[in-house]
């Protein structure tokens, strides 16, 4: 009996070239990071354009060599990861190193582009046409304008990109409602995390919410004197963030409320829980960094509401961790 031979798959084809909509998005995010960049290296090299005369950045220049050098890295990081997300290459690339680096830069751009707006519509509003810069002379205004700018532009551009590729990779994983997922996408270690995170974001919940309200609770004595209109709204946004952040990741992790969309709850959580978590982050390290002067010096009561954030944000990510591990698992088992 004569066998018939079985049909050679076809080599696997190098990809698509991504659709011109995908190539501007990624033009975009690339010329965004370009004054950012070119700033940073200038005042490495030494140069002083957009600092004016009695800025406290010319007061620690080797600590602004270091802070700066290490901004410029990270947005070059920028144009690698709007290069990944639309390159044929960038589909086999793991998922780990891809998801920290893009979470974190969720996290970080996703402030400045709900608080720059905020502060230039309370400007606006108010005719206070300083409420979108410090108070002190750090930097020339230009430069909020020009950097803020390209950091809203990197969001947007990259974000979407993100988003696109995400649903391309991963998008079948996340369909259907909270109701439709099985209870094996969150096991009680991630009930019990996102349980832990909402307890400790009570602590900067709280305080933000009493800074937001009038309350002096915890602030220095300059702090209290600079306070305006942008203060209290951005103080509120914080509030926002927190609370997103740990009603989401809840809804996640409990499966609840039922017709509440996966897409929806896990983009959520995974913004929020980034900006809380990672501006927690920085602004800690901000805050270990020694200042001579005494009315400068950030507050314990401050500080321990950066920590309680970035505490909150890294036990919330974790639980958007594990929901991503073992749906991915989950799938690969049934189409096993």
């Amino acid at each position: 009996m004569t066998q018939t031979a079985r049909p050679t798959a076809p080599a696997p084809a190098a990809g698509p070239r991504p659709s011109t909509a995908r190539r501007a998005l990624r033009a975009l995010a690339i010329l965004a990071c370009l004054p950012y960049i070119s700033l940073k290296i200038a005042w490495v090299a030494g140069s002083e354009i957009g600092i004016p005369a009695g800025s406290t950045l010319l007061e620690h220049r080797q600590l602004m060599v270091i802070a700066n050098s290490v901004s410029v890295v990270a947005d070059v990081l920028v144009v690698v990861l709007a290069l990944l997300l639309t390159q044929a290459w960038g589909r086999r690339f793991p998922a780990w190193p891809l998801a920290l680096p893009m979470w974190a830069a969720t996290g970080l751009l996703a402030p400045i582009m709900a608080g720059y707006p905020t502060q230039l519509a309370v400007a606006l509003f108010t005719g206070d046409e300083k409420a979108a810069a410090p108070a002190e002379p750090f930097l020339d205004g230009w430069v909020f304008a020009v950097v803020y700018g390209g950091f809203i532009l990197q969001g947007l551009s990259l974000g979407t990109l993100f988003a696109l590729y995400t649903r391309d990779r991963w998008g079948h994983l996340w369909q259907g409602r909270l109701g439709e997922l099985s209870a094996r996408t969150s096991g009680p270690g991630a009930r019990a995390l996102a349980v832990a995170g909402a307890v400790v974001a009570l602590l900067p919940a709280t305080l933000h919410l009493l800074w937001a309200t009038g309350s002096t609770t915890g602030l220095s004595a300059r702090r209290i004197a600079e306070r305006d209109s942008v203060f209290y709204v951005l103080e509120a946004e914080w509030v926002g963030f927190l609370v997103v952040a740990v009603a989401l990741t809840l809804f996640l992790v409990l499966r609840r409320p039922a017709r509440l969309r996966v897409r929806t709850t896990l983009a959520l959580a995974w913004t929020a829980s980034g900006a809380v978590g990672c501006w927690g982050a920085y602004m800690s390290l901000v805050a270990l960094l020694p200042d001579p002067d005494p009315t400068k010096r950030i507050p314990g009561l401050v500080q321990l509401s950066y920590a309680g954030e970035m505490i909150t944000g890294f036990l919330l990510a974790a639980c958007v961790a594990a929901y991503l591990r073992k749906s991915t698992a989950l799938r690969r088992s049934a189409d096993a």
